[in-house]
């Protein structure tokens, strides 16, 4: 890819700390015909020493890209779709390549994109930031969905990594998008130019594929879910709480004693309102054990 003169000025300082205090300007070459991407653009850095503008370096691909990463946050986001689940093992794996990951998790399905954290963090990315998955199905397990905010956030200049796809980092999309057969002013450009656009097509199929990939294994599990059900179901097995039996909730006996204990309704002095707080569970919850041990 061709970085732009304003990227260029931006790594400058990162690039040349010794000539920063003199003020930078920036020339991009031309397409260097280069077979390895690294090397096909060329950037010049001039500085202003002493009225005069001197040439004081020249760069590649590699250099600016890796200059820009000094002004990248790295995030790495975690999640699970049911509180039960662990996500520890999502973390570990992005802190141990990303030691320095502002982690963001959270527990949601990953059917949809509308999710808290997530919508948090699309609006707290900048261009040049990066975000860290475990896997492509912790960003979405909705292929339609999963495609679109890969690609918007892509335009939007972010980097995506995926830990166990790294084929589908928008760093290797990037690169597929360049051209891979150079175009020699002949007769046969045409069908270069068909390969080439053949080439970027694959690409974004490839990405696809991977969103379909984690969609397919939520269906997968829902169906076998309803199989084990129903083959539990044949087999005579109690399916639910069986009609007429009390569900009884792990918290509910000490929450019913605290009540018991604070409230100026039992034996003790305290409102409500102050109960609700004390004990740390929600209005409607507080008020449903407390009909409950009047009604005793």
């Amino acid at each position: 890819m061709l970085y732009s003169r304003e990227e260029v000025l931006k790594v400058a300082p990162v690039l040349l700390p010794d000539y920063a205090k003199y003020g930078f300007d920036a020339e991009v070459s031309k397409d260097l015909a280069a077979d390895d991407d690294e090397y096909r653009y060329e950037y010049t850095l001039f500085a202003h020493i002493n009225g005069k503008r001197k040439k004081v370096g020249t760069f590649f691909n590699s250099h600016i890209k890796e200059a820009l990463k000094s002004f990248a946050k790295v995030y790495g986001y975690a999640r699970i779709s049911t509180p039960q689940q662990s996500i520890e093992r999502q973390i570990r794996n992005i802190k141990t390549d990303y030691p320095n990951a502002i982690i963001v998790q959270e527990a949601y399905t990953g059917t949809r994109m509308d999710r808290p954290e997530w919508n948090k963090l699309c609006k707290a990315v900048k261009s040049g930031d990066i975000i860290v998955f475990d896997s492509v199905s912790r960003m979405s397990r909705d292929a339609d969905e999963g495609v679109e905010s890969y690609f918007k956030l892509y335009e939007e200049g972010i980097q995506l990594i995926f830990l166990k796809e790294h084929y589908i980092d928008t760093e290797v999309y990037a690169e597929n998008m360049g051209d891979k057969i150079e175009l020699k002013g002949t007769d046969e450009d045409e069908i270069f130019k068909g390969l080439n656009n053949y080439f970027r097509k694959l690409a974004e199929r490839q990405i696809r594929i991977a969103f379909e990939q984690a969609e397919k294994e939520v269906a997968d599990l829902r169906q076998r879910t309803r199989e084990g059900i129903e083959t539990a179901r044949l087999n005579g097995k109690q399916i639910g709480q069986k009609p007429g039996n009390k569900l009884h909730v792990k918290k509910e006996a000490p929450a019913k004693d605290k009540i018991r204990k604070y409230s100026k309704d039992f034996e003790g002095s305290n409102t409500d309102a102050e109960c609700i707080k004390l004990i740390g569970i929600s209005r409607n919850t507080y008020y449903k054990y407390k009909r409950a041990l009047k009604e005793k």
